[in-house]
């Protein structure tokens, strides 16, 4: 068998794209989850800020065995580096991982580094733990029926508040506004820019009537945004064989809160999916947010699936 081909750039080439991507797909469907964040993915496709790398292990005709993303971060960043890494399943067993694990290890240098590891899966594990790597953050992934009667009930607003689409080439700075003060204490979430806000808004799945945004006042006439709820259809294969909604980005402004929105907004988002003809939706949530995990299995959400964030300190 011919020696694999490893090496890494700032960007693919459009056909090594392309067998990426496959490779996800195939990956997805082996092991049940996407291998993957939405942000690796869009950042393999569109390119991402400065410090980012794409780790190819490839065979002797060009086709991908194994695929990871290092973010390195701004010249100078004290942060840690981050990175996500998948093996072809055809090709594990045989080092892969290992090889490409290595590749980002080097790449990192003295920089602490967190490497995703999506499902938690046996193999991933085996491999952090053997090269001393720790769990730093888990993330849950849970999910509940659409089915459920009490989606059809009309969700109580706060007095003077709206609910309303999103308008694409109108809403776009108050949302990045109220998302920064509603993720101010999230790693990625609150730090999102309108380039990052455009990609999405360029993606198939993108659907402007499934992002509500709730307003105090008119939003025509200098109307306050306090929140919103932005869903997502995931097509079969995506989330698994049957389509799935998303409670996506679901944020409230720090001077909303307690009052009810949330919920009212998780509700009209949930309603909307159902509509949709969808009957299941899933989320995300850090396990360590007690409260947050605590309100969610009360609304009928059970855990279906782990993230793990392993960090190591050379």
């Amino acid at each position: 068998m011919s020696t694999p081909v490893l090496r890494d750039s700032a960007r693919l080439a459009p056909a090594e794209t392309a067998g990426v991507l496959a490779l996800l797909r195939d990956a997805a469907t082996a092991d049940g989850v996407r291998p993957l964040s939405e942000e690796a993915e869009l950042r393999l496709q569109h390119g991402g800020p400065p410090g980012g790398r794409d780790v190819l292990v490839t065979d002797a005709d060009g086709a991908p065995l194994g695929y990871a993303r290092l973010e390195l971060g701004a010249p100078g960043s004290a942060d840690d580096a981050e990175a996500e890494l998948v093996v072809a399943p055809r090709a594990r067993g045989r080092g892969t991982g290992r090889a490409l694990l290595s590749r980002v290890e080097e790449l990192a240098g003295d920089r602490p580094l967190r490497v995703w590891a999506h499902g938690d899966l046996p193999a991933a594990t085996a491999l952090a733990t053997a090269r001393g790597y720790t769990r730093a953050r888990v993330l849950l992934q849970m999910r509940r029926p659409l089915t459920d009667a009490d989606l059809a009930t009309t969700p109580r607003l706060p007095a003077g508040v709206t609910v309303a689409p999103f308008r694409p080439g109108r809403d776009e700075d108050a949302w990045l506004r109220v998302n920064a003060r509603a993720f101010a204490a999230h790693p990625e979430q609150g730090s999102w820019t309108a380039e990052d806000l455009r990609l999405r808004e360029d993606e198939p799945w993108f659907d402007p009537s499934g992002f509500l945004l709730a307003w105090r006042g008119d939003p025509a006439a200098g109307g306050t945004l306090l929140g919103s709820h932005w869903t997502k259809v995931h097509p079969p294969g995506d989330a698994g064989p049957e389509p799935a909604g998303e409670v996506y980005v679901l944020g409230i402004d720090p001077d909303a809160q307690g009052t009810g929105l949330g919920r009212a907004l998780t509700d009209l988002g949930l309603a909307h999916l159902r509509r949709v003809g969808l009957e299941q939706v899933l989320l995300y949530v850090e396990a360590d947010n007690v409260p947050a995990v605590a309100l969610y299995e009360r609304t009928g959400f059970t855990r279906y699936a782990v993230d793990v964030s392993w960090r190591r300190t050379p």
